[in-house]
């Protein structure tokens, strides 16, 4: 009768060893990185994805006074990371997040998106220098908000 229930509790910490062991995988990566605007603004593809027609004004960057305000927008890009290094797909998502913005500007009419700001989660992170990108096994994140405006020149 003891063997029987020796051997019932080792096969249950088996069972629940095997359990804990397969959920988790489940707690995906989600690495915060904080990386250079510029070097998205020399990547090639940034050239060949976002027109130079609307300017980009990062929060406390020095702008042109606004002629006419469109709001405020938000864009929230997601690319595939799987098989590339993080700061790569970092790079190619923040490309996908500005093209948005331009495209957006030009639907409202605006020519600048100023105050640009990171917006992961709704968690603002503002530099003139920098924007935050999470990365995972999968999939890569880079969340904007900024304001759509016309600039005097």
């Amino acid at each position: 009768m003891v063997h029987s229930i020796r051997r019932w509790t080792v096969l249950l910490l088996v069972a629940l060893s095997l359990n804990w062991v397969a959920a988790e995988p489940a707690a995906a990566r989600n690495t915060r990185y904080l990386l250079k605007i510029d070097d998205v603004k020399k990547d090639p593809r940034y050239a060949e994805n976002v027109p130079n027609d609307v300017a980009f004004y990062f929060a406390g960057q020095a702008h042109p006074a606004p002629v006419k305000d469109f709001g405020e927008v938000v864009t929230n890009r997601k690319g595939n990371s799987f098989g590339r290094p993080d700061e790569e797909a970092c790079a190619y998502t923040m490309i996908s997040a500005l093209k948005q913005l331009n495209q957006r500007a030009h639907e409202l009419g605006g020519d600048a998106v100023i105050g640009i700001v990171s917006y992961y989660r709704k968690q603002v992170y503002s530099s003139e220098t920098e924007y935050e990108c999470h990365a995972g096994g999968f999939v890569a994140g880079v969340a904007l908000k900024g304001t759509i405006v016309k600039l005097g020149k």
